[in-house]
């Protein structure tokens, strides 16, 4: 029996995985190919997980998607709750695809490393979503992110930056998000400082996850030749952090409070008592009458 094709969808914190997922659910349901999806968040409250299971195709049909949520899906036992997710989802369906969300933190190796010999599975893409808009403010364009690698590895240290540079160094596309928000000419420029880091992949900037499934499923097996010599590179770190769930000094706190959400007081938050490390929130506002 053929194998069932498979794209990763990986990238950094706020890089519109979600947004660009929930628009290829979309289409598929237009389109009525059959489609299965697997949605992996860090945090204990699984907000990408409620936001895929509320996209119209995943409503009429709960069996095309799994969620897991607490671990990080590059961890051990990530890695043990996606093949059983997987086992779950095709007991009775073969879909025309299967695409995978992971989450920011999540680092692609383990995942390609799993699906190689996979069974039923073909690793065709790896999708990694880079945020023009982060890259502009907190890397000068790109510019910095070769400088500032290499000074963690002066100092022998593993944190985000390392994660991000190989998150690029995996992909076999990239796909710019929110180009929109920035100058045409210094796109160019992120391009060509990404291009540094991994020139066989593409690059395509996208707005508001508009990219057609059609060229989703059209990718080409996932080329393993090219990160051979990263995966001998890197597996002796990468064992080490298996079985951390939050690695690279990422934690995750969910708060849950029934008074009114108050927008000065966060915006203050934000500007007068954060540090410079990287801060993200994401969650639902209920409204009450």
């Amino acid at each position: 029996m053929q194998k069932i094709p498979a794209v990763i969808l990986n990238g950094f914190l706020g890089s519109g995985k979600t947004t660009l997922f929930r628009s290829l659910l979309s289409q598929s349901k237009n389109k009525q190919l059959s489609i299965c999806a697997i949605v992996n968040d860090m945090s204990d409250l699984d907000v990408d997980g409620e936001l895929i299971a509320n996209t119209a195709i995943v409503e009429e049909d709960e069996k095309i998607m799994e969620s897991i949520s607490s671990h990080v899906l590059s961890s051990k036992i990530g890695i043990e709750k996606l093949d059983k997710s997987i086992e779950k989802l095709l007991i009775n369906q073969y879909p025309d695809l299967l695409i995978i969300e992971t989450s920011g933190s999540c680092h692609p190796m383990p995942l390609i490393e799993y699906f190689k010999d996979h069974q039923k599975i073909n690793l065709t893409g790896v999708l990694v979503l880079v945020d023009c808009l982060m890259l502009s403010h907190d890397f000068d364009y790109g510019r910095n992110i070769i400088p500032y690698m290499q000074q963690n590895m002066t100092k022998g240290k593993r944190g985000t930056v390392n994660l991000l540079v190989e998150q690029i160094l995996f992909s076999s596309h990239i796909i710019l998000t929110k180009s929109d928000r920035i100058d045409h000419d210094k796109q160019q420029e992120i391009t060509t400082h990404i291009q540094q880091i991994n020139p066989y992949a593409s690059i395509n900037p996208i707005i508001f996850g508009k990219l057609s499934v059609e060229s989703i499923i059209q990718i080409q097996d996932y080329n393993y030749y090219n990160v051979a010599k990263l995966f001998k590179e890197l597996k002796p770190v990468l064992e080490l952090e298996e079985d951390s769930d939050r690695p690279y000094n990422l934690a995750t706190k969910v708060i849950k409070d029934v008074r009114p959400f108050h927008p000065q007081r966060l915006w203050d938050v934000c500007h007068q008592y954060l540090d410079k490390r990287i801060y993200r929130s994401k969650g639902f506002f209920l409204a009450c009458k």
